[in-house]
């Protein structure tokens, strides 16, 4: 049976991507800081599809902690098949209006994290001859807003370099970049439902789905949605300029 790992799985998104995970027969290991709430979450998941569920509490913030998310995902006793990098986090104010701190928090979490994580599960796959990672980027990351779509851009560009680099050694690499999404994410923001249209809104579990499928395949990008295709196509042929009018969508 297949092990999955994912951050960030008690909420949307990371939450969707172990339950389906979990349905189609894969154990777990899920990571994330509240314990209580993993716990949970794990409970459910164990009664609900009979799989095999390790807790692993760690603010990937805090170096020590991170290390030992990575230590088990470099155990070769153990292996995991896929790793899902989906913890993450923005920050609803500009950049100067946030403390360093946060800025460099954030950073940990979207940059550094995918990073030591995807380092420490490459070795592992690439000498089995098997494996895959899919990161969780975002839209944003072709559009020039700030520092989490520096930091998105970062995960694209790590994601399509991997891809290439590890599929000949039988690891596949998926960068999922979804839009605005029903979850708690924008919420812990303060960023309400009316700050997009509803038709730019994209359910967590129809995306989840889409993005598995599109890593069954063994593509690159996954990007749910037509309207977020069509937002991508047009980021990568208009100049940045006329993409800045844009930036002050969703900070309502």
């Amino acid at each position: 049976m297949s092990t999955a790992l994912v951050t960030g799985p008690t909420a949307g998104i990371g939450r969707s991507f172990a339950h389906q995970l979990a349905e189609s027969g894969h154990d777990l290991v899920l990571v994330a800081r509240d314990q209580v709430r993993l716990e949970s979450e794990a409970a459910e998941l164990r009664t609900s599809y009979g799989v095999t569920v390790e807790v692993l509490p760690a603010d990937l913030v805090d170096r020590e902690q991170l290390a030992v998310v990575e230590a088990r995902l470099a155990d070769r006793d153990r292996p995991v098949d896929l790793l899902v990098n989906n913890a993450g986090f923005g920050l609803k104010k500009r950049f100067l209006d946030n403390s360093v701190d946060e800025e460099q928090a954030m950073l940990d979490v979207l940059v550094t994290a995918v990073m030591r994580l995807s380092h420490a599960a490459l070795g592992p796959m690439a000498e089995r001859g098997s494996g895959g990672i899919i990161n969780v980027s975002s839209v944003a990351s072709f559009l020039p807003r700030g520092s989490y779509s520096a930091a998105k851009s970062w995960v694209n560009s790590f994601s399509e370099w991997a891809a290439t680099e590890y599929r000949p050694q039988g690891v596949t690499v998926t960068c999922l970049c979804p839009g605005f999404t029903k979850t708690e994410f924008h919420a812990r923001m303060d960023v309400g439902r009316d700050s997009a249209a509803s038709f730019m809104w994209l359910d967590a579990d129809e995306l989840v789905a889409q993005a598995l499928k599109d890593h069954a395949k063994g593509k690159v990008y996954s990007v749910p949605g037509a309207q977020y295709k069509a937002i991508v196509a047009a980021a990568r042929v208009v100049p940045n300029g006329v993409l800045q009018r844009f930036q002050s969508m969703g900070r309502k």
